[in-house]
């Protein structure tokens, strides 16, 4: 009898250490599916607002206004990439020794009128009340995702393999994710931040008319705006940034129009998004200088960014914007204000210059 008794004690065992087995692989299975599963559905893009046209490519998005006056310029007018040369500005050749095409030497009045351009941006923004932040230019994996740049857009970000950390495209990256793993209250609403910073993108450059002088470039500098928000109040927010871009192409004097993207040139990570576009005269061509987008929940979702009010937790509302992105509102004000006499000068920009003409 005793010996029945330890075998089947022996059995019992057996089995138990049979199932503990099963419930590692199980488990493992189960980390296994899960890890796949969330790999899906980070690559989810966010769902388009209610106001988004329908459409395939920039052929689709909708015009939605126009401003400023159209230039008139003889025939004798240059593309950007000639003046910059002309008046000694831009030094695209020196650009290509130093390191390679997309990287531009500013020089004399040219670099001049970059920092001109920067401290009028900041200025404005801080005049609306957003924080000028100077964050990293570097940022880590987890800064990636949670503005959705990873895994979405690796292959166009320069990455430093040796401490794994990613040169940033734009300032949102590092600035959005200053409230990473934070709760606010309802009463920190709205969050305004500004942010000046070099950008670099690997996608940008390669060869053609399209890509010349400074249409397109793997550095080049932009000031950001970023707010949080509530989300009864991000698209009264979404409103507000665009009238503040606008605000400041028409300061420049530019002519320029805003369009609403179409679902199917919008980001990956965007609900709406305007983008502003300046014209360039003497290319005959209208140049993108910002994008304007409302994120609602998708950004905050993977920031883990949320707000308490009333005792519950919701995640936050994220929005962002170029105020502006400089390479292209510098082409469109050096073809567009070019005369015999030399580049006149935007009113805005001669106490940050300290000259009116560029000659």
């Amino acid at each position: 009898m005793k010996d029945k008794k330890v075998d089947e004690a022996n059995k019992a065992k057996e089995r138990t250490s049979l199932l503990k087995d099963k419930v590692k692989q199980m488990e493992a299975s189960l980390e296994d599916l899960e890890k796949q599963v969330q790999s899906i559905l980070v690559t989810i893009p966010n769902l388009p607002h209610d106001s988004v046209p329908v459409g395939h490519s920039a052929e689709d998005n909708l015009v939605v206004k126009t401003g400023g006056s159209m230039p008139s310029l003889d025939s004798s007018k240059l593309p950007h990439w000639e003046l910059a040369k002309k008046y000694d500005l831009i030094d695209f050749e020196l650009g290509v020794k130093l390191t390679g095409a997309g990287f531009p030497v500013y020089k004399g009045k040219g670099a001049k009128l970059q920092r001109a351009l920067i401290n009028f941006f900041l200025d404005e923004a801080e005049k609306q009340g957003y924080t000028e932040y100077e964050p990293p230019i570097m940022v880590n994996e987890d800064s990636g995702f949670g503005t959705g740049q990873l895994p979405d857009k690796e292959g166009q970000m320069y990455h430093v393999g040796v401490d794994n950390l990613y040169l940033i495209p734009t300032a949102e990256v590092p600035v959005t994710n200053i409230f990473r793993d934070v709760i606010l209250s309802a009463s920190d609403f709205p969050v305004k931040c500004t942010a000046y910073t070099p950008c670099f993108r690997r996608e940008a450059g390669s060869y053609g008319k399209d890509v010349r002088g400074l249409n397109r470039l793997h550095q080049f500098d932009k000031v950001e705006i970023v707010r949080i928000e509530h989300p009864s109040k991000s698209y009264q927010a979404l409103q507000e940034m665009v009238d503040y871009v606008e605000s400041l192409v028409q300061k420049l004097g530019l002519p320029y129009r805003i369009l609403r993207l179409c679902s199917g040139d919008m980001s990956f990570t965007s609900a709406l998004t305007y983008d502003f576009e300046v014209y360039s005269a003497a290319q005959e061509k209208w140049l993108e200088v910002s994008s304007v987008s409302n994120f609602e929940s998708f950004q905050a979702n993977r920031l883990k960014l949320r707000y308490k009010e009333d005792g519950k937790t919701t995640l936050a509302h994220t929005l962002n914007g170029s105020a502006l992105a400089l390479p292209r509102i510098v082409a469109a004000l050096l073809e567009n204000n070019q005369t015999p006499q030399g580049i006149k000068v935007p009113e805005v920009l001669k106490k940050f210059l300290g000259f009116d003409t560029i000659n």
